[in-house]
């Protein structure tokens, strides 16, 4: 059962990995502020309490590169990682090639979330993580939660510490998904947003196009279950360098890290040359994981599965609803890749379709892979200078429009 479990985990990582070929030191994920200010740009660490007690971390980058004060109000854009993924994973790159560097260069107010449940927000108010008595209610929780409450509140906390009446969002893989989730379920949150990016967001499952994955997911709900009854609900991931094959099946946590690891190793994309792995995961919940797995057995995009007797309880049906992306109205674009091994074209054009003002964007590389959006050396050429300029495009439309009144 563990190594069915590790391969399914290779289902979902995201960026988790980062260049090292640069002289300069790599922080640890806990440091990020501290990595933001090496760099030369200033660094604010905020903390939101959301209406269930989770205590989420926020990043800011108020300025561009050695800046410390702007003479007007800068726009601002939120930046959601991807599953196992931190904030951190928007400046890997360094100050040249990542979009959080780049944005903040380029005169944005940069915000960066981090989910309940990773390492940077995995706090609450209640809850211990750690303790048994605690951690299966504190890790009960799905990407829905996280962009239910976790992005609804980060996104209303930046609005009003900045007086802003709207942002922009960049979101990649299950940062996408948050952001579908939200503006789906709670629409009114559309007209928060000047403009949305979503770099391999992750939603509609129709085609999912791993063959050996998608028939691994067919065992997600045993799988789950299994795992949940044992304890194991978090999957946090340990100084991974230091990770080895254990010698025999007795230590089945240690052989599903070391699969992990190697899963993660055949997504690399070629055009890095390095990678350091340490301190990189974020972690998540287990139950985040087995979410998407549902959907991609059931080839959709909806809701947590309960089994029919508590769906009928809780949704007044025996099937989850679906998510109506529909509601969507935001100023959508959906980059993607025709080799990403998480997301098929034919499900992007769908929910591009399916969303009244969306619209798709493949990146110029044919193996540009999931991960390389946020790490591949080439990204900026490839998708960070696109989007960069479409945004400023939209603020100088915004600045007009402001003047005109």
């Amino acid at each position: 059962m563990w190594s069915r479990l590790a391969l399914f985990f290779g289902i979902v990582v995201c960026s988790l990995s980062s260049p090292t070929g640069r002289n300069r030191p790599i922080f640890p994920l806990e440091e990020t502020i501290k990595w933001i200010r090496y760099e030369g740009y200033a660094g604010e660490s905020h903390n939101v309490e959301t209406h269930d007690g989770y205590i989420l971390e926020l990043h800011r980058i108020p300025y561009g590169q050695f800046q410390t004060t702007s003479t007007s109000k800068r726009p601002v854009v939120f930046m959601m990682h991807g599953l196992m993924a931190a904030s951190n994973c928007y400046i890997l790159l360094g100050p040249q090639k990542s979009l959080a560097f780049n944005f903040a260069d380029a005169g944005f107010d940069v915000w960066l979330g981090n989910a309940r449940g990773n390492k940077l927000s995995r706090r609450h108010v209640k809850l211990n993580p750690d303790s048994s008595k605690d951690k299966r209610q504190f890790f009960d929780l799905s990407f829905e939660e996280i962009g239910m409450y976790d992005v609804a509140q980060m996104i209303d906390y930046v609005l009003e510490y900045t007086d802003s009446e709207q942002l922009h969002y960049i979101g990649h893989s299950q940062g996408g998904t948050a952001f579908l989730v939200l503006t789906s379920m709670l629409p009114e949150y559309n007209a928060k947003f000047a403009s949305v990016n979503l770099l391999a967001g992750v939603g509609y499952q129709n085609y999912f196009p791993n063959t050996a994955l998608r028939t691994l997911a067919r065992f997600t709900n045993t799988i789950y279950t299994s795992a949940v009854a044992a304890g194991f609900v978090e999957v946090a991931i340990p100084s991974l360098p230091n990770i080895t094959r254990p010698d025999s099946d007795d230590d089945p946590e240690q052989e599903l890290l070391y699969d992990l690891m190697s899963i993660t190793e055949m997504m690399r994309d070629d055009t890095i040359e390095d990678q350091d792995y340490t301190n990189m995961f974020g972690g998540a919940a287990l139950k985040q994981i087995a979410h998407f797995g549902q959907n991609i057995r059931d080839k959709t995009f909806r809701r947590w599965n309960y089994g029919a007797i508590r769906n009928r309880q809780i949704y007044g049906s025996s099937t989850p609803p679906a998510y109506d992306l529909s509601l969507i109205t935001a100023n959508v674009t959906m980059h993607y890749t025709v080799s990403d091994i998480l997301l098929d074209e034919r499900d992007v054009l769908a929910m591009v379709n399916d969303m009244p003002n969306a619209r798709a964007r493949k990146v110029p590389r044919e193996d540009f892979s999931h991960l390389a959006f946020v790490s591949a050396a080439d990204s900026k050429e490839l998708l960070t200078d696109y989007i960069l300029e479409a945004t400023l495009r939209i603020e100088n439309l915004r600045a007009s429009d402001s003047s005109a009144k």
